[in-house]
This record gives structure tokens, sequence and C-alpha cells, in this order.
């Protein structure tokens, strides 16, 4: 996580900012190319209920599922059990849940997607939806919730790149490419199911990227933020102390004598 890919996504936010804020429309043209695939029972965007697609889907969403899990585990095992050795890194176990949390939980699916209210593709006036059309940097669109500003799925994805930074020097560049892989795959499957425009998965792409460059940069890089292991093991012990102290004390008092 260097200099490097911090440019490289800003400069794909803005250029994508700003050609998708000039000409708007490309993201209606492309779209408009996934629309006009229809089923026999003349379904538009008829790629959302293709059922090979949807299992696509479906494992892309799982993925980040599974490569949390040790995390999530190991973390919970701890708080129960404070005074056992973490499965996981400590380090490892902070900057994957954090990530996950702050970047396809909060930033996506409770800041933007509930509160800018770009309507999707498949509900658009154009593409025979009742609702207007507005350009990604506009949040008055109709939409009330679960909007199409930024893609929930696509940002999951792409949050598989903070375990494949995580992984050993030797498979971290083929861990970095399958996760790039999953996300775009993913980006292509919500756009071709009339889910999200395209400025809609980029954007998603790379505020995820964004929030993994900073988490992994306080916990790792950074002289003055970042922490050993030893470090973070020991803030979970003295968070979940107190807890286990207090049932064991009430499972493990001594009992009084009987009159």
């Amino acid at each position: 996580m260097n200099r490097t890919g911090l440019i490289i996504a800003l400069a794909v936010a803005a250029m994508t900012g700003t050609t998708f804020a000039l000409y708007p429309d490309i993201d209606l043209r492309i779209a408009r190319y996934f629309y006009e695939f229809a089923d026999a029972g003349n379904n538009a965007f008829a790629w959302r209920i293709y059922p090979p697609l949807m299992l696509a889907r479906d494992i892309g969403l799982w993925v980040g599922t599974v490569l949390v899990a040790p995390a999530v585990a190991a973390l919970v095992i701890k708080l129960i059990l404070p005074k056992r050795k973490l499965l996981v890194p400590g380090r490892a176990v902070v900057f994957l849940i954090a990530t996950l949390a702050l970047a396809p939980g909060l930033l996506v699916n409770v800041v933007l997607k509930d509160h800018w209210g770009r309507p999707r593709p498949i509900d658009v006036t154009q593409f025979a939806g009742p609702e207007h059309f507005v350009a990604w940097w506009d949040p008055r669109g109709d939409c009330p919730n679960n909007c199409s500003f930024v893609s929930g799925d696509v940002s999951g994805a792409f949050w598989t790149i903070a375990p494949a930074v995580l992984a050993p020097p030797q498979w971290r560049a083929l861990s970095l490419g399958a996760a790039l892989a999953l996300g775009t795959a993913m980006a292509a499957m919500r756009v071709m199911a009339g889910g999200h425009f395209v400025s809609d998965v980029i954007f998603a792409g790379v505020f995820t990227f964004l929030i993994i460059w900073i988490v992994h940069g306080l916990i790792y890089r950074w002289p003055r933020t970042r922490r050993t292991d030893d470090d973070i093991e020991r803030a979970i012990e003295r968070i979940a102390m107190p807890g286990y102290e207090f049932i064991a004390g009430l499972f493990g008092g001594k009992r009084k004598p009987k009159a």
C-alpha cells in the first residue's frame, strides 16, 4: 500500500468525476446497451434475472464473508476468553474488521446509498422507470433509499484488497490481482443488471480503496499511529477482562457453607 496506489486511485477518481460530470449521458448510453437485452418474457435488463449471473453475484458476495470470518472469530474468542492468545495477528483483526465496517458498511450502505438520491438505471424514465436521471454528483434524485450511488456489492468485492495486502510477499501480487478481478467482475455484473451506472461502480472501488489505504497507514505504516500485534492484543484484553472476571466471579466464586 504505497503512494503509487494512492496516486492511481485519485487519478481514476478525478478522471471519472470530471468525465461523467461533463458528459453524464455516457452513463445512460452504456446502460441502454444492457437495457436492450430482453428475455422471452420481454423483461428489460434481462441479465439481472439470468441464473448464471445471479449465481456469480452470490458467490462474489460470499468471498468477502469467508475472508473476514477468521478475523471475526478470533476477536469473538478473544473477547470471551481474553487470556487466550489471538488466533489471528492483532493488527490483521483490527484492519480487516475496521475496513469492512467503514467502507462497504458505514460509507457506502449508511452514508451514501440512503442519502444520495441517485436512481438506479432500471428506475429512470429513460428506461421506462418512474424516476428522473441525475448525474453522479447530484444527490437530489428521486430515489428515497438504497439508491444507485455507490454500489454496495462492488464495494464489498473491492474490499478483498484488504486481505490481499496482508498476504505473504510471494503471494501478494497474485492476491491483489484476484481482488481487482473480483471487484471488476462484480462491477460489470451490476451494470449489466441495470443495478448501477458505470460511474457508481467506479467510485465504489475508488472509495473502498482509499479507506483501505488510510486504515492500513494508520495501523501498519505511519510511525505516530502504528501499533504492534501485541499492543492490539493487550488492548483487547483490557477491554474484555472486566466482563470475563465478572462472569468468572458469578460461576466460580466460593459457595457459602450451609447453616
